[in-house]
């Protein structure tokens, strides 16, 4: 994660330093430029938040019984949030930007108004995040809108910058305007302050929400024997559950991965498969990436089960073959860019069957970060479910078939390069009761190391 912190940092800093002269160089007014595309910085910004950020933890509980008022733990407790990485790291963007605007000749009092207004909004990021943590989907809907708005300003539909701009230029060209936004933050920390301190109580919370309980036995799966008992568990694991409900509302986004790919002359050819990896391999990279931990919670029971762990892989590779079935089939509007762009995705969704799915099923054994099915969070994994065993594991979900089909498009053609990957995921179903019986030896290995992971309170 610091690595991650240093790159991001770096690399603002060089857009800070240098992206000014290199719309310069390109005959572009840069603070023009800069000022139409900040109303996607800055929902980028707020998206990574709901993904990333974390919301400091404070127990309060032994502070309400001592002389320490309610006001005092709240704006301590929002104050901590102001030293969160993800509001000073904007520093090293809009600081250098800053002082090259004011080398440039720029009106120091212009710069500095339109500066001030910059960490205003990064700051209403900031307790918008707060205020709205413990919204289940937020993220997905805020991603959702940043990805509509930019496929209709990309296809010429709806513009948002003709709209945004204007005021990003204000806040420069207009010193006293910079007061707008640090009004709204000021009116947002009191609205968040007001809201977590009349939540300041022993009891707040504690309260338990009752609903009336559903009986869904799905008896269909009964023909289906020990398979389908497993089956009915994931559906019902799948339904109930805020985690894994929020996960699989997450995979519906990678179907619209293929826009940024597709027809998109600036991307090479051969990157079409990556995408074509994506539209219908979200179930596969989201839910699947967490088996066995979505069973985390009763798994050391089921250990002492006479359960084959055969049957138990089998049950959760045939989730994801369904999830990846239908995924292909509603991605059949990519129809609409050319029969030769479904063909891409049906390759893709070939190879996912046959070769992604049981990767993800071997990465398992060594992924050993338990879930909280009660929580939304994390939808997109956990940095703990990272390590070297699932990062080389990785590797081929989505370099061997660029690979294999960048290696027939440039010795034969395209179709080459598709029947190449197609190929590949062929013969990983055909050779699966063999792949099945290795990744078993494997979870049998791994089984203790697991439990005790699974059993740790951290």
């Amino acid at each position: 994660m610091a690595i991650v912190a240093l790159l991001y940092s770096f690399a603002l800093l060089s857009m800070g330093i240098g992206l000014y002269y290199g719309l310069k160089e390109n005959h572009l007014d840069p603070l023009v430029q800069i000022n139409t595309f900040l109303i996607y910085y800055f929902l980028f910004d707020l998206t990574l938040r709901f993904l990333w950020q974390k919301i400091p933890v404070m127990n309060i509980r032994p502070m309400l019984i001592l002389t320490i008022k309610k006001s005092t733990i709240v704006h301590f407790s929002l104050g901590k949030t102001a030293l969160s990485y993800f509001n000073w790291m904007h520093a090293f963007f809009f600081l250098p930007f800053s002082v090259v605007l004011f080398i440039e000749n720029h009106p120091i009092e212009s710069v500095i108004s339109w500066h001030l207004a910059m960490f205003s909004i990064v700051y209403i990021n900031n307790f918008i995040n707060v205020l709205f943590s413990n919204k289940d989907n937020l993220f997905g809907i805020l991603l959702a809108i940043v990805v509509v708005l930019g496929g209709l300003q990309h296809y010429g539909y709806f513009n948002i910058t003709d709209y945004s701009a204007p005021f990003f230029e204000g806040l420069f060209h207009s010193p006293g305007l910079f007061l707008v936004p640090l009004l709204v933050l000021i009116g947002l920390y009191k609205i968040t302050y007001d809201f977590f301190k009349k939540q300041l109580y022993l009891d707040a919370g504690l309260a338990t929400k009752s609903a009336i309980a559903k009986t869904e036995n799905f008896t269909w799966l009964n023909q289906f024997g020990t398979l389908g008992t497993f089956l009915k568990n994931d559906i019902k694991l799948i339904k109930r559950n805020k985690r894994s409900k929020t996960t699989v509302g997450m995979s519906i986004l990678f179907l619209f991965y293929g826009f940024i790919f597709f027809n998109n002359p600036s991307q090479p050819q051969f990157m079409q498969i990556f995408a074509g990896i994506f539209v219908t391999g979200g179930f596969l990279f989201t839910f699947g990436q967490f088996v066995p931990s979505w069973d985390s919670q009763y798994y050391p029971l089921m250990m002492t089960q006479n359960i084959s762990y055969k049957n138990y892989l089998t049950s959760k590779w045939w989730l994801i073959v369904i999830a990846t079935v239908i995924s292909t089939v509603i991605s059949s509007f990519y129809i609409y860019l050319g029969w030769e762009i479904y063909l891409i995705i049906l390759a893709g969704a070939i190879y996912n069957i046959g070769i992604n799915s049981h990767l993800v099923l071997y990465a398992g054994a060594y992924t050993k970060t338990p879930i909280d099915l009660t929580s939304s969070k994390g939808a997109f994994g956990d940095k703990k479910a990272f390590n070297l065993h699932t990062t080389l594991i990785s590797l081929p979900k989505i370099v061997l078939p660029v690979l294999l089909y960048a290696l027939g498009k440039y010795m034969e053609g395209p179709n080459t390069g598709l029947a190449l990957v197609a190929g590949a995921g062929l013969i990983g179903f055909a050779l699966r009761d063999r792949v099945f019986s290795q990744i078993e030896k494997v979870y049998k290995v791994e089984k203790y190391k697991t439990i005790q992971a699974y059993k740790q309170n951290n």
